[in-house]
């Protein structure tokens, strides 16, 4: 979120547009929390990870008259257009206030890559590589001790974590919420290892899938094979984000302030088929996104 929050100021002060922050969102909105930004304001924050205008939830803003209330603020304080940057809750927020006049972007900033308007959201691949690099480590253990090590990964909804981080570990199993697998096939695949001399596994768990504890204890009580539950937790929301997200944050909100430099409001900016371009929100928010089942296929398909 960093790099796209310096990308936006520093392309609007190029266009000669003064920019304000709102720190925590939508509640930093209704509570004025504005800082005047300059170039120094966001240099120096490019390598950060989280976001230096800080977030909160603000459910009540699902509200018409907080909304207006909103509207009336921008207003005050002469705003004439706003960069948000989050999920589709965010969208909804900034679909109301652009129909009360009030211009809003969108910028897809989610690290389950869960949005169903872009193949590509900001934060997926640092969250991907912390993953990954964590369950490097915890395979460490996993070889030297011959251990079974099942690994959950943040996605409630959404298996895209897991099943990236999945692959890029070599784990042996891979739960996704969007394709259920029986545990009898999750076993076979331990016991077929075994049969080959595979000595140590790597389970790879969406949050979304539930019940890891369980999962370990019934594969070290079916199979003999001492089994431990790593539960990663926040440490894939943090951390100093990668090339591909610094890049893309960076088009992303470089091209949101030329939508409102336009006068255009009410889009999502997103990144289809190898281009950054724009949505309408409610248009963004109807769209489906398919689970990538080629991918999921091969992942079984190498994981033997």
């Amino acid at each position: 979120m960093n790099a796209a929050v310096r990308a936006v100021a520093r392309a609007a002060m190029y266009n000669n547009i003064e920019v304000v922050g709102i720190e925590r969102g939508y509640a930093g909105l209704l509570g004025e929390e504005f800082i005047k930004m300059d170039l120094r304001t966001v240099s120096n924050i490019i390598q950060n990870g989280g976001t230096v205008l800080y977030t909160a939830r603000c459910l009540e803003f699902k509200e018409d008259a907080v909304q207006q209330t909103a509207v009336e603020i921008c207003k005050k304080h002469h705003i004439d257009g706003l960069v948000v940057i989050g999920g589709d809750g965010s969208f909804r927020g900034a679909a109301k206030l652009s129909a009360k006049g009030v211009p809003c972007i969108g910028i897809p900033g989610t690290i389950d890559n869960d949005i169903a308007a872009s193949d590509y959201t900001i934060g997926f691949d640092t969250a991907v590589n912390c993953v990954t690099e964590m369950i490097d480590k915890i395979r460490d253990t996993s070889r030297s001790h011959m251990r079974c090590s099942v690994v959950e990964v943040m996605g409630r909804r959404a298996g895209y974590i897991a099943l990236q981080s999945g692959i890029a570990s070599g784990a042996t199993c891979i739960l996704v919420p969007e394709v259920p697998m029986p545990y009898s096939d999750i076993l076979k695949k331990i016991e077929d290892g075994k049969a080959s001399g595979k000595s140590h596994f790597i389970i790879v768990v969406a949050e979304g899938v539930g019940g890891t504890q369980e999962l370990t204890k019934k594969i070290e009580e079916d199979t003999g094979i001492v089994s431990r539950c790593t539960i990663l937790g926040y440490v894939q929301r943090g951390g100093s984000p990668t090339v591909r997200d610094r890049v893309m944050a960076s088009e992303m909100g470089a091209y949101s302030v030329e939508l409102l430099k336009k006068g255009i409001g009410n889009r999502v900016v997103v990144y289809k088929d190898g281009n950054i371009t724009d949505f309408d929100i409610q248009e963004a928010l109807h769209m489906k996104k398919a689970f990538p089942m080629d991918l999921f296929a091969t992942a079984g398909e190498i994981s033997i």
